[in-house]
């Protein structure tokens, strides 16, 4: 029995992207309900402090996976039983580099003057997060071999135990001390389910060689070059608004840009349910062609809606989860999020395809470009928008919406091979059906968000279907891969 035996396809894309669909919309719940817990308990001063501490420690993770995960699921994908030696390598050159970047990233902040709580607490965190970092890896593996719902499970058990821990720590009066602790324990839970779960799919046993490891760290430094400029941004902007704002605003910024993230998840389940299939299909441009083409007219719609949404709907969320008296601003700069979030869309999928079919450099070299320009104009914008507005977030969404626009243009020139007319024409269909519902509500007169938003829904829905952004034969195909297949079909 090979490794594919032991682990078979769970079916057709619709059902990857569900599986991770499943298992977003359940992590995303939790990881609301931790926000508002965190930003009703916490002062918006101290919730700054620890959004700023998470945007150094994901930053540094960044440093540490190293572009592992793409090329740890596109080579498992096309050589299953390399699984556990690729896993193997990628643990072990993780868990080092983690512990180099640590004392690296405590003294950055030092150099950048933080006071000695938030060094320490850097440092803390940076070293408690390990354990689930590692234990996400599995995830990789077993995204690779299509089993969407462990990976989705592992993802839940993450977030249910911080969660359940975060909750019981400031109960007991914890404060951010105590939270990381916590958040480390979590991440030791799911490092252990993450083993067990590998081992009863029966995969190929882990093992690691310095060879795979020196394979890892030279086919993934595009990828990190790539993911470094990507995420070094939202620390080059918390930094600068914590030093040019106040505390105070990089918390309104952090309420909005966690419910961004929670808006962005559509976008992250559909291309990473992509990825292995467009990764098998390189070689063949009528078959990338096909499968890029099935999954960006639904992550447009998705785009466009959320978008609407975002706009329309700003203040709901964060009444509900934060409490406009705290973080009204952050309605504000979650409305100036909407057009950030249909360009990263559309990004997201985009990057993707090109990571795919190997020009990870160019795009690499781009964004490296992109970032530079955004970072400019946050130092113009965040200053002008605080003196203006008393909120110097919506000026790095602003810059955002710049870059983002940029990197949709450059993104088009490498995949040009897989964007041809039709491609367009549904971008304008959606964009069409987006902007009429969008003008509809602003005409219309006021109504509770619990009859408002999916109101919202139904009349874009309908207008997709109106100027055919939605065919017959998309709701056709979606339903098809609920049919339980064929004897034939199964073979």
């Amino acid at each position: 029995m090979t490794s594919r035996d032991a682990a078979p396809r769970r079916g057709g894309m619709a059902r990857n992207f569900i599986h991770l669909g499943l298992g977003q919309v359940a992590t995303t719940i939790l990881t609301i309900l931790l926000s508002a817990t965190l930003a009703r308990l916490l002062s918006p001063s101290d919730f700054g402090l620890l959004f700023l501490l998470t945007s150094i420690a994901i930053f540094v993770y960044v440093v540490v996976d190293w572009g592992h995960g793409a090329i740890l699921i596109r080579e498992t994908a096309r050589h299953p039983e390399r699984s556990g030696d690729l896993l193997g390598s990628a643990l072990a050159v993780r868990a080092a580099t983690a512990l180099i970047a640590c004392p690296v990233a405590v003294a950055a902040t030092w150099l950048l003057g933080y006071d000695v709580r938030t060094r320490v607490l850097t440092g803390v965190l940076i070293l408690g997060w390990l354990p689930q970092y590692l234990g996400m890896a599995f995830g990789w593996v077993f995204r690779a071999y299509e089993r969407m719902d462990r990976e989705a499970l592992l993802n839940v058990v993450l977030k249910l135990a911080t969660l359940i821990g975060s909750v019981a720590c400031l109960a007991l009066g914890g404060r951010l001390l105590g939270l990381l602790l916590v958040w480390s324990a979590a991440g030791c839970l799911t490092l252990v389910i993450a083993i067990a779960m590998h081992r009863s799919l029966r995969l190929p046993g882990v093992s690691a060689r310095m060879s795979t490891a020196r394979e890892l760290l030279r086919d993934g430094t595009p990828l990190f070059a790539m993911a470094l400029a990507i995420f070094i941004e939202p620390v080059i902007n918390t930094n600068i608004l914590y030093k040019l704002a106040s505390p105070t605003v990089v918390g309104w910024y952090g309420a909005a840009w966690t419910i961004a993230g929670s808006l962005l998840a559509p976008a992250t389940v559909l291309s990473a349910a992509m990825y292995p299939r467009l990764s098998t299909a390189v070689g063949d441009a009528v078959e990338f062609k096909r499968v890029f083409g099935i999954s960006f007219r639904p992550l447009v719609l998705l785009a466009v809606l959320g978008a609407v949404g975002t706009y329309l709907f700003a203040d709901v969320p964060v009444a509900l989860i934060y409490s406009l008296e705290k973080f009204g601003p952050a309605a504000d700069i979650l409305r100036a999020f909407a057009p950030v979030l249909l360009l990263m869309y559309v990004d997201m999928l985009m990057g993707m395809a090109i990571v795919a079919a190997g020009k990870s450099v160019k795009l690499a070299i781009v964004k490296v470009g992109v970032v530079a320009l955004t970072t400019g104009l946050v130092f113009v914008l965040v200053p002008l928008c605080q003196a203006r507005f008393a909120n110097g977030g919506l000026g790095v969404m602003y810059a955002l919406a710049i870059g983002e626009l940029m990197m949709l243009v450059a993104a088009g020139i490498l995949i040009r091979e897989a964007v041809d007319g039709h491609t367009i024409r549904d971008v304008f269909r959606s964009l069409l059906a987006g902007a009429a519902t969008a003008l509809l509500f602003r005409l219309s007169p006021a109504l509770t968000p619990f009859l408002a938003i999916p109101l919202c829904i139904l009349i874009f829905g309908g207008l997709s279907l109106l100027v055919g952004a939605v065919k017959r034969s998309d709701v056709e195909t979606l339903l098809a891969s609920f049919r339980k297949p064929s004897p034939d079909q199964a073979q």
